[in-house]
């Protein structure tokens, strides 16, 4: 191969293929801000402005008048993926006294593809339950006795259904930390309202919840993240808190065309590869590396609400 058309890693197809069918079950982050494929690194989106696509023009024309001409609400941004990716270090003796039907190189690929997936998690996360990425009057703080802990005086059933009104494009979807969401659908008013009883004991489920209040899914952030520095006693917390957003998302949306709250466009799909490095250890070992180049965007924030600190 000519080195103007060499590249700098070469990726391995079974390995890329392990990378791109490794999930964790508990990430919610595609789900929450959907994939859409981008052609190049940099590429231009829409940032869109709802409130034009809602008021209404002068549509009378006169019989020699001009048509009156609009301009609908969206602004172009440009965005890059960034690249994420991990390596993880084998001795040959490891690849060559591995069990029969174990893998060394593939377990590192699921092991650092879930690392990375994790770091997505935090990513998205951090976004979507952050206070500044809402518009005011799209969000609030619950403290004392309105956060959803409070069985004898919050109301979570007419907060969130009042909240579900204002975007201009309803929210479909719930998202919740699973602290929270713990304390919601034990509350009893969600409970007496999917079940039909006093509220005095039981528990609601997603599905439940979701038709309760018109949603297409309630979705838990269930995964754990370490916050403390390396080298320090484990600080294990949850992903997402125990905050509350809904959020309308459009799975059909991409960066031309269709509004969402949010999105991730990604180039490419995830890869994975190795190579033999002499230096480690006597007889040398295998370097595996993976990883995806995505970026995580809030196209729409007046399509979302946020509900910091739901519960206590």
């Amino acid at each position: 191969m000519s080195t103007a058309t060499a590249r700098p890693f070469e990726s391995n197809p079974a390995l890329t293929a392990i990378a791109m069918a490794y999930r964790n079950g508990e990430m919610i982050a595609d789900q929450v801000l959907p994939r859409v494929p981008v052609g190049r690194r940099e590429f231009k989106y829409l940032v869109h402005n709802l409130a034009e696509d809602f008021t209404v023009p002068d549509t009378l024309v006169g019989r020699k008048g001009q048509v009156n001409q609009v301009e609908f609400g969206a602004t172009e941004a440009t965005a890059a993926c960034q690249d994420y990716g991990l390596e993880d270090v084998i001795p040959q003796d490891d690849i060559t006294n591995a069990p029969p039907g174990y893998n060394p190189k593939g377990r590192a690929v699921e092991g650092i593809s879930n690392l990375i997936e994790l770091d997505r998690e935090v990513r998205a996360a951090n976004l979507v339950f952050s206070a500044t990425t809402y518009p005011a009057g799209y969000k609030e703080t619950l403290a004392g006795t309105d956060q959803f802990s409070d069985f004898d005086n919050s109301s979570p059933l007419t907060v969130i259904a009042e909240a579900l009104d204002k975007p201009i494009m309803r929210p479909n979807i719930l998202v919740i930390g699973q602290a929270a969401w713990t304390v919601l659908r034990q509350h009893p008013q969600i409970v007496k309202a999917v079940q039909g009883n006093s509220g005095d004991a039981g528990m609601a489920s997603r599905q439940q919840v979701a038709e309760v209040f018109e949603l297409e899914e309630v979705l838990v952030g269930r995964g754990w993240v370490n916050t403390a520095r390396r080298g320090q006693p484990a600080n294990m917390q949850r992903v997402w808190g125990k905050h509350l957003a809904l959020l309308h998302r459009n799975k059909t949306a991409d960066t031309r065309q269709g509004a969402t709250f949010g999105m991730t466009p990604q180039l490419g799909g995830r890869l994975a590869g190795s190579w033999h490095d002499r230096n480690v250890g006597l007889r040398g070992g295998e370097v595996v590396r993976a990883g995806e180049s995505v970026v995580e965007l809030i196209t729409a924030s007046a399509l979302g609400y946020f509900f910091e600190n739901a519960a206590a």
